[in-house]
């Protein structure tokens, strides 16, 4: 039996989602377990997850997935390089993995593998730093960069997200010596700016901004299922949709509680960057007026949101740990209870299967799963429903057996 590995979010998971589910198990085999690693409460672009982790980690069993395992909060809110370092790092931390798929634009696995491999190489650094002076944006200067080593189609692969987060999956692998195999699916589906059904499933930029505007049923429809079902339970109980405006006065009270050294020490680049979001959060009565403030050609939206989030969440990146201390369950069906099973004997790393596991690790181990606890409890003020975001949820939750 082959068994695969999927790094996702499915916030919301849609049709995109099952096709990659649906075509994964058409060329491996229809008996291909498939492990998936997603993020938690909070995603890579430094936004708050629109369903809690349990719920979507439900759905995504429901919809095919045999076990959910959870990515870290320092890796799902990070660059994508960062992200894609710990989903692999999740995956071979299993023992059991032999493939990891991936959707992209060009389909191509052949063509993004030659990518991470130029990417990787020593020169690549400083034919970056040649483009950066030039006062554009990273991903603008990586581009140009590489095209320096490839031909100038393969460069313009970089332009497409899902290409980019594929060719960082590439590279994690390569960088840890592994022999897991990289596979990559065609993406279908509307591009961002698409309404029109008949282009394919939307993405879930779309959904979520049709639920907020009220648009529900469109956005309804475009889930899978079982993250329908999964929707409407938590709309029903007050945890659901969770935007960042939920909670934004809470947001705005602790970046103006901060200092210029911790604005300083979410900037990882050291650039100075921490300084016009220092300057905007002064100001700003709303998160999206400080980041319109502090954004600029060269700085990336997703970058300042998630140096806002980890000012929320008390993160600070100097801290983020480089190697993944354990591996959490989120849900499981009965493939996944026997994967499980095999895990707690090639697993590299801890396996927790209820929070009380998380008192018996060494200390770094536990302090991020504490990191997490806090970080849960502050995603739950995002609910629509006040009266059932109760702290403590970390604590409480085991995953779901299906």
């Amino acid at each position: 039996m082959q068994i695969a590995g999927i790094i996702i979010e499915y916030n919301p998971m849609h049709r995109g989602h099952r096709y990659l589910l649906e075509q994964t198990r058409a060329l491996l085999g229809a008996d291909t377990a498939v492990i998936g690693v997603m993020s938690g409460n909070f995603v890579q672009r430094g936004d708050f997850a629109l369903v809690r982790k349990h719920a979507r980690a439900r759905a995504a069993v429901e919809s095919g997935m045999d076990l959910v395992l959870e990515l870290p909060l320092p890796w799902a809110v990070a660059s994508a390089e960062r992200f894609a370092d710990g989903g692999v790092q999740v995956l071979l931390g299993t023992g059991l993995v032999t493939e990891l798929v991936f959707g992209s634009e060009c389909g191509d696995a052949s063509a993004l593998q030659r990518i991470a491999g130029a990417l990787l190489r020593p020169e690549m650094d400083g034919l970056i730093r040649r483009e950066l002076d030039k006062g554009d944006s990273f991903a603008a200067a990586r581009q140009r960069a590489l095209g320096a080593l490839l031909p100038a189609e393969e460069a313009a692969l970089l332009e497409d997200p899902n290409n980019t987060l594929g060719i960082e999956y590439c590279k994690a692998l390569r960088r840890r010596n592994s022999a897991v195999r990289p596979m990559t699916v065609a993406r279908k589906g509307m591009h961002h700016s698409g309404r029109d059904p008949g282009e394919g499933p939307a993405p879930a930029t779309l959904i979520r901004e049709a639920l907020r505007r009220g648009e529900r049923d469109w956005a309804l429809s475009e889930m899978t299922p079982a993250m329908r079902a999964v929707y409407e339970a938590e709309e029903a109980a007050g945890r659901a949709p969770v935007f960042r405006e939920n909670c934004e006065r809470a947001v705005l009270a602790r970046l103006r509680s901060m200092r210029e050294s911790d604005f300083a020490a979410l900037d990882e680049g050291r650039e100075g960057l921490w300084h016009r979001l220092y300057a905007a959060a002064r100001t700003a009565v709303s998160v999206e007026e400080a980041l319109e403030a502090a954004k600029t050609k060269r700085y990336a939206y997703a970058r300042l949101s998630r140096m806002i989030l980890w000012g929320y969440l008390g993160l600070t990146p100097v801290d983020f740990p480089a190697e993944v201390p354990y591996l959490r369950v989120l849900a499981a069906n009965e493939t996944g209870r026997s994967l499980l099973g095999r895990m707690r004997k090639n697993a590299a790393v801890p396996v927790l299967t209820k929070p009380a596991d998380a008192r018996l690790l060494p200390e770094a181990a536990r302090g991020l799963f504490e990191w997490e606890a806090r970080a849960t409890d502050l995603y739950t003020l995002a609910y629509p429903d006040l009266t059932v975001a109760h702290g403590g949820a970390e604590w409480r939750e085991g995953p779901v057996i299906l």
